[in-house]
C-alpha cells in the first residue's frame, strides 16, 4: 500500500529549475532513499514533501490526504529530523524530547524514544555536551516523538565517524522493525546500498532511476570485476592478459604494472583457467580479489558524476 505518492512535481527559484518532474510513490513501511550529486533537487523535493516549500506544479498526496485540505492531519502523520539548530542546548535530550511532545496531541514515551536511540544513560546531560553522534541520535529521537507513520531523514550521517555513522544505520533498521517509513537522503553510497529497499536516483531536476540496489546493480552490468596481483613483475602480468584475452568470458582487461584487472561474467570459470596457467608457467600470484559491482558504480554509470562522500 502507498503511503505517499507524489505526481510531476517542479519548482523554480528565479531562473534555476531545481525540480523539473518528480514522480514516485512509497510503500509503507519501505526505506525510500533519494540520492544524487550536489545541485540534483533532492532536498527541495524533500521539503516540498514536508510542506516547507510550496511546489510550483504537481501533486503530493499521504493516502488520502494532501497538504491543502489536510494540512493539520499530515504534520501529525509525519516525522521530520530537525537541524541541530532547532535543539535548545542548555536543556537534556529528556526535556527537548518532552517539550517536542508538548506540541502534539499525541506523543511517544520519552523512555521509549531514549530507548531508541540509544540516549538513556545521556538524559540528563545538556545537549551542548553531546557529540556529534549523539546529537543526530536525538534529532531523530525528536522526529520521532509523534509516534509518524513516516519519518524524513535529510542526510542523517554527514560528518560522522564510522562508528556513529553505524549508530544511525541501527536506528533506521530499528524503525523498519516497528513498521515506520523512512524517507532517506543519503551522500554515502555504503549507507543507500544497505538501509534502502528502494532508490531513487536524482539528477538535474529529474528522477533518473528508481529501483531496488540490487536490480540497479544487476540492470547495470552482470560483469564482476577479477584482480590479480604477480609477484612475478609485467611479464607474468602480460602473458597472463593476452592469455585472458583469448578467454570467451572475459569481456575486457587493463592491466597496470604487474597487477591484471579483468571483467567476467563467469570469474570462477575465468579464475579456475588462469590459475592453471601460472601453474603451468610456474608464476606466483600474490594477490586475488573479485569486486562485485556496487551502488556508486550504478551513481556514475546513470549520471556520469564521481561520487564524493
Amino acid at each position: 500500500m502507498n503511503v505517499l505518492e507524489v505526481k510531476n512535481l517542479q519548482k523554480s527559484f528565479g531562473t534555476i529549475r531545481a525540480v523539473q518532474d518528480i514522480s514516485f510513490a512509497v510503500e509503507a513501511g519501505e526505506v525510500f532513499t533519494i540520492i544524487g550529486p550536489n545541485g540534483a533537487g533532492k532536498t527541495t523535493t524533500l521539503e516540498m514533501i514536508e510542506g516547507l516549500v510550496t511546489p510550483d506544479h504537481g501533486e503530493i498526496h499521504f493516502g488520502d490526504m494532501n497538504w491543502g485540505q489536510h494540512g493539520v492531519a499530515i504534520k501529525m502523520k509525519i516525522g521530520v529530523q530537525p537541524q541541530s539548530s532547532a535543539m535548545f542546548d542548555l536543556l537534556t535530550p529528556e526535556e527537548n524530547l518532552d517539550l517536542f511532545a508538548t506540541f502534539y496531541e499525541k506523543a511517544r514515551p520519552t523512555e521509549e524514544i531514549l530507548e531508541l536511540i540509544n540516549l538513556t544513560d545521556h538524559r540528563k546531560n545538556q545537549v551542548k555536551k553531546l557529540s556529534g553522534g549523539q546529537r543526530q541520535r536525538l534529532a531523530i529521537g525528536l522526529a520521532m516523538i509523534s509516534d509518524p507513520d513516516i519519518i524524513f531523514l535529510d542526510e542523517p550521517t554527514t560528518g560522522l565517524d564510522p562508528q556513529a555513522r553505524r549508530h544511525i544505520w541501527d536506528i533506521i533498521l530499528e524503525l523498519k522493525k516497528l513498521g515506520k517509513t523512512t524517507i532517506l537522503t543519503t551522500h554515502y553510497m555504503e549507507e543507500a546500498e544497505k538501509l534502502s529497499d528502494r532508490v531513487c536516483i536524482v539528477d538535474q531536476g529529474n528522477i533518473v532511476t528508481i529501483d531496488t540496489p540490487s536490480a540497479l546493480i544487476e540492470k547495470l552490468t552482470k560483469e564482476r570485476e577479477v584482480r590479480l596481483a604477480f609477484l612475478d613483475g609485467e611479464k607474468a602480468a602480460e602473458e597472463a592478459a593476452i592469455f585472458a584475452d583469448n578467454l570467451s568470458s572475459v569481456a575486457r582487461i587493463e592491466r597496470e604494472g604487474e597487477v591484471l584487472k579483468l571483467w567476467t561474467i563467469k570469474p570462477e570459470d575465468t579464475l579456475l583457467e588462469l590459475f592453471k596457467f601460472t601453474k603451468e608457467k610456474d608464476y606466483q600470484v600474490e594477490q586475488v580479489s573479485i569486486r562485485e559491482m556496487s551502488l556508486e558504480d550504478v551513481f556514475i554509470a546513470f549520471t556520469g558524476k564521481e561520487w564524493r562522500d
